[in-house]
C-alpha cells in the first residue's frame, strides 16, 4: 500500500493506493475498481493528513484521496487558526463556509481530471465520496454539481443544511447571525433536505455522533434521511456512541492514532464502500 502527498491543480491531497483483494487477477492496482474522494472537517481532523490516518478506510481495494479543503491546512488565511476565528465571528457564510464550501466545489474538476492522470486510474472507475462536517457540505455538492456520477458516499457528522447550522451554533455563543440575501443564496445551496432529489442516485450512509450538536447536525440529518427515502434513495443512518462533533484530538492537523470512535466510523465507512462502491 502506498502512501502519496502533492498537489493536484493547486489543490494539496494525500493519496492511499488500492488494496488487492485477491479474489481476480484484475482486481490489483493497476485497476482498482474505485477511487474516494474525502473532505477533511473544520474541526479535529482539520487536514487531509489527520483525516487520512482518522479514516483510512484500509482494505478496500480502490484509491483513497483526501483532499484540503480551501482555508485550511496549508491554504489557512495569513494570520493561522486566529485570522480564520475572527472571520468566522465577523461573518462565518461570507467570510469563510461560502469559500470553504463553494471552493472546494469549483476545484474539484480539474483537481480530479489531475488525480486521474497521475494516479492512473480509468475514466469508467466508481466514484465515492466522503466528507466530515463543512467537508460533508463540500462532497454533497460534489454529487449535485460536480459532474460525476458518485455511486456511494459517506457523510461524518454532516452539514446537511447550512442556515439551521448556522443559527444553532451562533445561538450557542449567545449571539444571532444576520441573514442577508447574499448569504440566505448560499445557504440555499447548501441545504441538501431541500435538494435531496439531486443526491437520491447515490447510496448514502450518514455517521452522527450520539454526543454531536443536535440543532446543528442531528436533526438535519433526521429531515435529510426521510427526504431521501422519498426519492427512493439507498440510505442508512448510524449513531456511534461517546461521539462528539470531532473526529481526532485537537490539533488535529497531523496524522494522529485513531480514537475509539474514528474506528467504529472507519468501520462503518468501508463497509458501505466495499458493499456500494
Amino acid at each position: 500500500m502506498e502512501r502519496l502527498t502533492g498537489t493536484a491543480a493547486g489543490v494539496p491531497f494525500v493519496a492511499i493506493s488500492p488494496v488487492e483483494s485477491g479474489r481476480e487477477e484484475r482486481r490489483n492496482a493497476e485497476r482498482p475498481e474505485g477511487v474516494i474522494i474525502a473532505y477533511h472537517l473544520l474541526d479535529a481532523p482539520r487536514t487531509e493528513e489527520a483525516f487520512s490516518a482518522a479514516v483510512p478506510l484500509d482494505g478496500l481495494n480502490a484509491w483513497r484521496v483526501y483532499l484540503g479543503l480551501p482555508m485550511s491546512g496549508r491554504r489557512l488565511p495569513k494570520g493561522g487558526p486566529d485570522e480564520l476565528w475572527r472571520l468566522i465571528q465577523e461573518d462565518a457564510v461570507m467570510n469563510v463556509h461560502r469559500h470553504v464550501t463553494l471552493g472546494a466545489l469549483a476545484e474539484f474538476p480539474k483537481a480530479f481530471a489531475a488525480l486521474r492522470d497521475e494516479l492512473r486510474i480509468d475514466a469508467d472507475a466508481p466514484v465515492g465520496v466522503m466528507g466530515g462536517s463543512m467537508g460533508g457540505a463540500a462532497a454533497q455538492l460534489v454529487m449535485a454539481e460536480g459532474g460525476v456520477d458518485v455511486r456511494a458516499a459517506v457523510l461524518i457528522n454532516p452539514v446537511v443544511q447550512l442556515r439551521s447550522s448556522i443559527d444553532a451554533i451562533s445561538a450557542m455563543h449567545g449571539t444571532s447571525y444576520r441573514w442577508t440575501d447574499h448569504s440566505a443564496a448560499v445557504a440555499d445551496r447548501i441545504d441538501f433536505v431541500r435538494r435531496a432529489g439531486e443526491l437520491s442516485g447515490t447510496a448514502i450512509r450518514f455517521i452522527t455522533g450520539a454526543d454531536d450538536m443536535v440543532d446543528a447536525i442531528v436533526e438535519p440529518v433526521g429531515r435529510a434521511v426521510p427526504a431521501l427515502r422519498a426519492h427512493d434513495a439507498i440510505v442508512a443512518w448510524d449513531v456511534v456512541p461517546e461521539m462528539g462533533h470531532a473526529l481526532a484530538d485537537e490539533p488535529g492537523t497531523d496524522a494522529a492514532p485513531q480514537t475509539p470512535q474514528a474506528r467504529e466510523v472507519d468501520r462503518l465507512a468501508t463497509e458501505w464502500f466495499r458493499r456500494h462502491l
